[in-house]
């Protein structure tokens, strides 16, 4: 399982050293955060599927829901009971307008917990692939799991 949990950090790290270097080379803003919340979901060896309910807080704007879909493919064992994410929301633009975060985005995650965890994702889609969600999102979970590898998340308008 410690040789999994550096597996996952190791990908993690990877990842957020290209998206620093690719953002370097465009102009973000951070406009908000993207908070998620899920329940219940089971990891098959070779990856899972979150349904995740979302919403992106913004300074003078109301707030804007999305459905988000998870899906991991790599190293995914495991029960998790709720889950919880949070990202920055970085932007070409310093303001979105409602929807505007909709689309597929991608990236590598890495998580483990036992009873209570953490994790981390690193993501980048929306629009042209404009949009990048926190190099390095926090994320927390209940259940027994690890999990490590490749990751897409679809946002859609929420209700």
């Amino acid at each position: 399982m410690r040789r999994s949990i550096f597996l996952a950090g190791l990908a993690v790290a990877s990842l957020v050293a290209s998206v620093a270097g690719a953002s370097a080379q465009q102009r973000m803003v951070r406009v908000g955060v993207l908070e998620c919340r899920g329940g219940a979901s089971v990891g098959f060896v070779v990856g899972s599927v979150t349904n995740l309910g979302c919403v992106l807080r913004a300074d003078s704007v109301p707030d804007d829901r999305y459905v988000a879909t998870i899906r991991k493919v790599g190293l995914d064992i495991g029960i998790t009971q709720e889950t919880a994410l949070a990202w920055g929301v970085f932007a070409p633009v310093d303001r979105l307008g409602p929807g505007d975060l909709s689309g597929n985005y991608a990236g590598a995650q890495g998580s483990a917990s036992v009873g209570v965890g953490l994790g981390g994702n690193v993501l980048i889609g929306g629009s042209n692939n404009s949009i990048a969600l926190q190099p390095l999102s926090v994320q927390g979970q209940v259940g027994l799991n690890v999990a490590a590898g490749l990751e897409s998340l679809e946002l859609r308008p929420g209700r």
